[in-house]
């Protein structure tokens, strides 16, 4: 069974994102060192067919190295989660609230009465001009 890293710390209670960063400060012997110690002191033991100190090198190759490295910290990756999760929430009670909003309106709308909707085309009654026949030469 292939094992994994992550699951590797995990089994020792050591936290993958802190030993990751602390390993890429270190010189690069030093390390390799530290990793391999932790492998060879896997529960199970290490299998008689891989040498700990040939993954551990080949592990510490693939960290990030100096004070300036981009590799995030478990508080930087946490705190960020956790900011996007705020936002999300935000949107979505800010949409539920605009859909309330709208749905009232139009609930409001819809119960406007109808006659005030028939009488808006019919003409001002000032405006109606009445017609008078002409006077008939007979009067």
């Amino acid at each position: 069974m292939l094992l994994t890293v992550l699951s590797a710390l995990a089994r020792l209670d050591v936290d993958p994102w802190r030993e990751a960063a602390e390993l890429a400060q270190l010189p690069r012997q030093t390390a390799t060192q530290r990793l391999a110690s932790l492998i060879t002191a896997l529960p199970d033991g290490p299998s008689v067919h891989l040498d700990s100190g040939s993954i551990a090198a080949r592990l510490i190759a693939l960290l990030p190295r100096g004070a300036g490295s981009n590799f995030p910290s478990r508080e930087t990756m946490l705190s960020t989660t956790d900011a996007m999760t705020n936002s999300r929430t935000t949107t979505i009670v800010f949409v539920i609230f605009m859909a309330f909003a709208l749905g009232a309106q139009f609930i409001a709308a819809s119960r406007q009465p109808s006659a005030q909707v028939d009488n808006a085309h019919a003409p001002a009654p000032s405006t109606v001009i009445p017609q008078i026949p002409p006077p008939s030469p007979d009067q």
